[in-house]
């Protein structure tokens, strides 16, 4: 595996948990209990990579843009 690869994966990883951890402080700060945060957090986590999935399979197929 390249260096340039490690990076990207590495660079990802971190946007994930950042934009996790963003997500889970602004629910905190709006009112949500720790633990509800902390539950929203988790499930973006969790769907966010699903929705991703879904929604580059509909582009892939579908969408014919500059192609």
């Amino acid at each position: 595996m390249t260096q340039d690869i490690k990076r990207h994966i590495l660079k990802t990883i971190t946007y994930r948990i950042l934009g996790t951890v963003t997500t889970v402080l602004v629910s905190y700060l709006l009112g949500a209990t720790v633990e509800i945060s902390a539950l929203i957090g988790v499930s973006e986590l969790l769907l966010k990579p699903i929705i991703y999935f879904i929604h580059e399979r509909i582009w892939f197929n579908y969408i014919r843009f500059k192609k």
